[in-house]
């Protein structure tokens, strides 16, 4: 069996818009596209007139590098958002197929099957926040055609382990594709589940450049999968999905130097990460703080409302969590520089960050 028996049998059929980019190959000049002749009267734009390639050759190449696969497995969207959606409305027909979650998670998996007419199964993470893969698999019927694994996971921060992920893509093996959300897996001292691509057909990982790579406003995210699978989804890719300047800016930050020097970056906020935690332990606010293998970090406190209202009131913004049952009396706070943490620590009324 192959994968692509999962997807919706219309759209393996399905014919794609065919660019004007797309069709074009070898000319040197381009009236096939209705676009201007002329630069954009923008100083310094470069040639924003031309419409850019779907999938560039040379992006699609690093990033296949940089993740350790080629190019065919490679697709390239507007952040892992897209990759997301795609995969949603390509597996899962409305009213009829699902999508399996373990909550609290990544809110974007349940909008996109809502938004595509797909239940919703969940199979809630256990008390500490590990994911509870018996629960999960118990969890697994006919209809769900999708299952999401974040991990580090967003926003309680834990790690996944590559076993319990094999293990699932073992036992959903021409039921259901396991799609694993590896946005902050920079930051954990953990093997990437592009690993288990070669011995499962049935796993997806998504990466991202918006977190340990700096380029949130680039919106660069990126599906490794099966061949099968890119080639379909990108049949239902919007014809010029990637800007220009955002190809650009991720070539830019995907040169040697760049990523030698996002390796340090990272290297900086996983200490940042205890100093971090060392400024809210002050707090007479906070009960809690989590173990956190991402950015980040999930803390309870003894009132999140009005301690996140006070910290708004004082400039400095966190992201209240707590309208989730497991995580009542939550914050999760993302790891700053140093200036961004004394900011905090003055807002917590506390005379000095921690060292």
């Amino acid at each position: 069996m192959s994968v692509l028996d999962l997807v919706r049998a219309d759209l393996r059929a399905l014919k794609p818009y065919s660019s004007a980019r797309m069709e074009a190959s070898g000319g040197s000049v381009f009236l096939n596209a209705n676009e201007s002749p002329w630069p954009a009267v923008v100083p310094d734009s470069g040639p924003l007139n031309r419409y850019p390639d779907p999938q560039p050759a040379e992006l699609l190449l690093r990033l296949a590098t940089l993740y350790g696969t080629t190019p065919p497995h490679v697709l390239v969207g507007r952040g892992t958002d897209e990759a997301i959606d795609l995969l949603v409305r390509a597996f899962c027909r409305a009213e009829h197929d699902a999508i399996a979650i373990s909550p609290p998670t990544f809110g974007m998996y349940a909008v996109s099957a809502a938004i595509q007419g797909a239940a919703v199964v969940e199979a809630p993470l256990r008390e500490d926040f590990a994911l509870d893969v018996d629960a999960l698999l118990a969890r697994i019927t006919p209809a769900v055609k999708l299952v999401f694994v974040c991990t580090p996971n967003n926003p309680t921060g834990n790690l996944v382990p590559l076993a319990a992920i094999e293990r699932i893509a073992s036992a959903l093996t021409d039921r259901a594709l396991v799609v694993v959300d590896e946005a902050y897996i920079e930051f954990a001292a953990a093997p990437s589940a592009t690993e288990l691509l070669a011995r499962h057909d049935n796993v997806a990982v998504l990466r991202t450049l918006s977190k340990a790579h700096a380029l949130a406003a680039a919106r660069i995210g990126t599906l490794i999968a099966a061949q099968d699978v890119i080639a379909l989804l990108r049949k239902l890719l919007a014809a010029y999905p990637l800007p220009r300047p955002c190809v650009d800016a991720a070539l830019a930050a995907l040169t040697p130097a760049a990523l030698a020097a996002t390796r340090v970056r990272s290297a900086g906020l996983v200490a940042a990460r205890s100093q971090l935690a060392g400024v809210l332990r002050q707090s007479p606010d906070v009960r809690e703080i989590l173990p956190s293998t991402a950015n980040f970090v999930l803390l309870r406190c003894n009132d999140s409302r009005a301690l996140y209202r006070r910290l708004l009131a004082a400039g400095v913004v966190v992201r209240d969590v707590s309208q989730h049952a497991a995580l009542a009396g939550c914050l999760r706070v993302s790891v700053g520089s140093d200036v961004d943490h004394a900011r905090l620590a003055a807002a917590l009324g506390l005379r000095e960050a921690a060292a």
